[in-house]
C-alpha cells in the first residue's frame, strides 16, 4: 500500500525515516512531507495516489477527496473530525479514524491555565511590568471555593474536573451523557441554563456538531453572573463569537479565556475577540504539547498498522 503523511505532525525527520523503513520492510511505500500546506492543489498532489493518508486538522473537502481515487483510509491526528467531509467518506467507503485521547491532559491543563490567567491577569500584568507599571489597586480572585460549570463531561471535561477538585472548586456539569465517574468526584449534573446561572467559571468541553453549534449564545451569556468568566478550549463555533464579544465589551461578564475560533489562526486584526477587554486569546495551543504530539504519532501510525493488517 501507498501511505502518505501530508504534514509534519510535530515529529522529526528521523522518526519519519524510521517509519519509512518499517513500512518498506513490510512491502509498503511510505512518503512524508516536512511542511504544512493547506491549499487544495497541494493536498491533491500529495494524496492523489495514496491508499492511506495521515493528516491532522487540515480541511479535507469532497473536492480534494474525489481526486484521491485509491484512498481507502484516513488516519486523523486530531480528536475532532468536523474538518473532514465525512459524508463523502461514508459514501465511498473510506475508513476514517481519529486520535481520541492523545491531548486529554494537555487540553485540561490549558483550560485551568486560562482560568488562572483571566482571574489573576497574568498576561496583562506581564505587559504592565515591562512598561514600568505596578499592579495599581488590582485584586485577583482565587479558584478555591469557586463554582465551575463543566459543559461536556467526556474525557477532557472529566480530566478538567479532576484538576479543579485539587484546587478546591465546586463542580456542576451539563452533558448529553451523565457519567458515574463524574458524580463520584462530587460533581452534580444540571441543565445548561442552571449551569450558566450558577457558575463563577464556565468551561466548554464539547465536540462540534449540529447540536452544539452556538450552544453558548446570547441567551446563555445573558444568564451568567457579571463576575463570571467563560473558558473555551473545545471548538470555536460552540460559542457565538459576536455575542461573546458584546458581553465582554459591555461588561456583562467579567472575562474569557479563548483557545479556539470559528476558523484556524492567524485571525484578522479586526476579529471581535481581539478588540474587547478582559479576554485572554491564544492561537489554538491547548492540544499542542511535546507529550501530546508523541502520543498522537503513536496512535495514528498504530491505526495505519491495524488497518493494513485487516486488508
Amino acid at each position: 500500500m501507498k501511505i502518505t503523511c501530508v504534514e509534519p505532525l510535530g515529529i522529526s525527520e528521523q522518526q519519519f525515516k524510521q517509519l519509512q523503513s518499517e513500512f518498506a520492510a513490510n512491502g509498503h511505500e511510505f512518503s512524508f512531507y516536512l511542511n504544512r500546506d493547506e491549499s487544495e492543489t497541494t493536498l491533491i498532489e500529495r494524496m492523489k495516489d495514496c491508499d492511506i493518508a495521515v493528516i491532522s486538522n487540515i480541511k479535507l473537502t469532497s473536492n480534494v477527496l474525489s481526486a484521491c481515487h485509491n484512498l481507502k483510509m484516513l488516519s486523523v491526528a486530531f480528536t475532532g473530525l468536523d474538518h473532514i467531509d465525512l459524508s463523502y467518506c461514508e459514501e465511498k467507503g473510506i475508513t476514517v479514524q481519529n486520535a481520541a485521547g492523545y491531548s486529554t491532559t494537555a487540553v485540561s491543563e490549558l483550560a485551568v491555565g486560562l482560568m488562572l490567567d483571566v482571574m489573576r491577569k497574568i498576561t496583562v500584568f506581564d505587559s504592565s511590568i515591562r512598561n514600568g507599571e505596578s499592579r495599581g489597586n488590582f485584586l485577583g480572585r482565587e479558584l478555591r471555593g469557586k463554582t465551575v460549570g463543566i459543559v461536556g463531561t467526556g474525557a477532557i471535561g472529566t480530566a478538567t474536573i479532576r484538576l479543579l477538585n485539587a484546587f478546591g472548586c465546586n463542580i456542576i456539569a451539563y452533558s448529553r451523557t451523565q457519567r458515574k465517574e463524574v458524580s463520584d468526584m462530587g460533581a452534580s449534573y444540571c441543565d445548561l441554563d442552571t449551569l450558566m446561572q450558577n457558575s463563577d467559571i464556565v468551561s466548554l468541553h464539547v465536540p462540534m456538531t449540529a447540536e452544539t453549534h452556538h450552544l453558548v449564545g446570547k441567551h446563555e451569556l445573558s444568564l451568567m453572573k457579571p463576575t463570571a468568566i467563560l473558558i473555551n478550549t473545545a471548538r470555536g463555533n460552540v460559542v457565538d463569537i459576536d455575542a461573546l464579544a458584546s458581553a465582554l465589551k459591555e461588561g456583562r461578564i467579567a472575562g474569557a479565556g479563548i483557545d479556539v475560533y470559528e476558523k484556524e489562526p492567524p485571525l484578522d486584526k479586526k476579529h471581535p475577540l481581539l478588540n474587547v477587554p478582559n479576554c485572554v486569546a491564544v492561537p489554538h495551543i491547548a492540544y499542542a504539547t511535546r507529550e501530546a504530539f508523541d502520543i498522537r504519532a503513536n496512535i495514528v501510525f498504530d491505526h495505519v498498522r491495524q488497518f493494513i493488517a485487516t486488508c
